[in-house]
This record gives C-alpha cells, structure tokens and sequence, in this order.
C-alpha cells in the first residue's frame, strides 16, 4: 500500500527520531519521582530543569519563568483563568480576537456566561487584526488582551509585539497563543513584550500531553490545579519527566533546524499555491501570503460541497473535503483539527466573510519536516481532478432537485 501524503502538521507532527531516544530511558531506568530526595528522585529533577532551560532558550526567557502544563490547551486557559483568579475588583473584561484558537475562545465563551464581559475584535478580511482596534476595545474594566501569535488555521502573524505594548501602557496583562508559531518563526518574548505566551511540544516533533506556559518575571496568575506545589506551586502535580525531557530535546532540535527548516518549506508551500490557484478556478486563498507561516497554505473551493443524503450522525455523515482528498491517499484538514470533521463551519473562516458553503470547500494544507517536493507534485496532480468531480457532481445534484 502506497503511503499516504501528510499535509497536516498543524494537527500534529511526528515525534523526532532524536526526541523519542532521548526519552525512552526515562520510561524504565531512570522513572524516579522529581519531589522525591534520594538519587532516583534527584536524577529526575536535573533532567527537568535541563528541558525547562532548554525551552527557554528557545524564546529567550529565563527558566523561572517557564511553567510546564499538559499542553498548549491548559497553557491558554492557565493564562486566561490564572489572570481571572488574581484580578479580585479590578475589572471584569477581557480583550480578544475573533479567529482564536477554541482553547482561548471557548474559555472566554464560558467567563460571559459567569458574567464577564468579552470583546472579539474583529480581524480585517486578510486575517490580521488591526492593532487600533485592540486599542479601542481596551476600557477601564479590562484586565487582560489575549492575541494568538500565529493563527492555527489561516497561518496569519497577528502584530502581537505592538499588542503587548498596548497593554503595557495601560497597565494590563497580555497573552499570546504561539503554539503554531514555535519551531516555525523565531520568537524573542523579551523583543515581543507579553506578560504570558503558550507553547506546546507536539506542533514541532515533540510528545502529546506536554507545554508550558511562559509568565514574565513579576507577573501574578492564579493557579488552576492545587496539589503538592510542584512549578512554582502554579501548576500542581507528579511531572511528566519522560514527556517534559521530549519538549526540551524537541526545542533543541528546533533551535538547530529552524532556520533551514523555513528556507525548505517556503518555497514548497509556495508551489503549492502557485499549482492550486493556477490549474483550478473558483479557488479562494484565506488570509495574508506575506504575514503568515512558511509551511501553511489554506484554501476555499467553491462549488464542491454536497448534500450528503440521510441522516448526519457520525462525522463522516458530512461532506468535508478532507475525508474526499483522504480517498486519493492525501493527508490535509478542513480546519482545526478539532473541527476538521466539518460538522460546524470554521469561525476564523467565517471571520473572513467567508460563507457556510465556501467554509465546506476549505482545505489546510501544512508542511513539514518530511514532506517532500514529490509529496506537493502528487497533491497538484490529484486535487484538479477532485474538484472537477465534485463539481460535477454538485451540478448533477442541484439539477435533480
């Protein structure tokens, strides 16, 4: 059986061969516990404190101030909840934008049902948030302006160092969801100026269940999770040390490799644009191609989505342009890989004016490490003939109506 293509490592990446090895012995020999005394228990706090060094050299932070969570979902809501709990009477309003990732959406959704007030600043129809916008939503009440540093979807880069120092002047914390953006754009949290940025390893060949939660020295957040006061008592609990010692090896890597890593994908993202909008019409590209991530290319066919008969129980009850390409051996999303079943149309494309339609003909395509200029050739030779029989289908569809 011929492997398939994979275009989806904004979903997820795989574990790098020299992540996995260097994890593996603290599976066995070396299990002990971090809190414990003895020499098991001290090993296992030196190889913490190396990842959490070596993380921090990846955004230039101090170690300090590095704190690990089960991901970049906790991470977000760390940052959001945290901010909440320490905020006492200083204000009950919270400053966002309209296409962020659902670990910073729905959290906000749930504080307006708590009686916090919201703002979703709007993005402009490139996918970039307009910085005076962020100004204007900003009141007395507020207490935090989350922005995500690099859309999961559309790829856009949102203006985030001139965000944070909005807040700065007037005296309020920021956050950034940069959980797309590490490995693939070098970040500087002290150039950047936010109070508080999420990061998670598997978006950049590290182990699932494991990120962290970047907070600037002198910044004050509740905790979520209460315990044995393990990092810096924020977040409770027995460490992870074999998936904390895969994101420190993992940010090592991305170090090394980043910078060639960005020259290689470019072009090939590139090429796939370029092959995709030149051999099929009606093809809308979502978001700014200049401010964005070098491995990620997001398009809307128009005219493809069917009206799959019966009953829609199971996602693949759906029409989803995904599960079609998936059929030609070809690995994409239709969005965040937490909606990419289709079932609900994307907000951040929905963000762009996109419609419900149009939303059902979206594509994610997201290179990486191992994807190969063969792997894009096999893409622009199978989606032309897709398209043209999904549209004629969809043609034959509305006739029999």
């Amino acid at each position: 059986m011929e492997k398939p293509v994979y275009l989806d490592y904004s979903a997820t990446t795989p574990v790098h061969p020299e992540v996995l090895e260097t994890m593996l012995p603290f599976f066995n020999e070396k299990f002990g516990n971090a809190s414990s005394i003895h020499a098991k228990g001290k090993e296992a706090r030196l190889a913490i404190e190396d990842a959490r060094q070596k993380v921090a050299r990846l955004i230039n932070a101090d170690t300090e101030e590095i704190i690990f969570t089960s991901g970049g979902t906790e991470a977000d809501n760390l940052a959001i909840m945290g901010t909440v709990g320490i905020s006492g009477d200083l204000g009950n309003h919270i400053v966002i934008t309209n296409i962020e990732h659902h670990a910073v959406f729905e959290t906000c959704n749930y504080l307006e049902k708590k009686g916090f007030d919201v703002t979703f600043v709007p993005v402009e129809p490139d996918g970039i948030v307009d910085v005076e916008k962020v100004r204007e939503a900003i009141t007395d009440e507020t207490i935090l302006v989350s922005v995500i540093y690099a859309n999961n979807e559309i790829g856009t880069l949102q203006p985030v160092k001139e965000i944070a120092n909005i807040a700065l002047e007037f005296g309020i914390y920021s956050h950034t969801d940069a959980v797309q953006a590490i490995g693939r754009s070098h970040i500087d949290v002290e150039e950047l100026g936010v109070d508080m940025l999420s990061l998670t390893a598997h978006k950049f060949y590290g182990p699932k269940g494991i990120g962290a939660l970047y907070i600037r020295q002198g910044s004050q957040i509740a905790p979520m999770i209460y315990g044995g006061g393990q990092e810096r008592g924020i977040r409770s609990g027995t460490e992870s040390v074999p998936l904390m010692v895969g994101f420190g090896k993992a940010a090592e890597v991305a170090m090394k490799d980043m910078d060639e890593e960005i020259k290689r994908l470019k072009p090939l993202r590139d090429k796939l644009v370029k092959g995709i909008t030149s051999n099929i019409d009606g093809v809308i590209v979502n978001g700014n191609m200049e401010k964005r991530l070098p491995n990620n290319a997001n398009v809307c066919f128009e005219g493809v989505a069917l009206e799959k008969p019966g009953p829609k129980e199971k996602p693949e009850d759906y029409f989803s342009m995904s599960w079609e390409l998936n059929k030609h051996g070809i690995c994409a999303s239709a969005g965040a890989a937490c909606t990419a079943a289709g079932v609900t149309p994307s907000h951040v494309l929905i963000a762009l004016g996109r419609t419900v339609e149009q939303t059902q003909g979206a594509l994610r395509f997201s290179l990486g490490k191992w994807t190969t200029e063969e792997d894009i050739d096999k893409t622009l030779e199978e989606l032309p003939r897709l398209v043209d029989r999904l549209r004629q289908e969809k043609k034959e569809q509305l006739k029999n109506k």
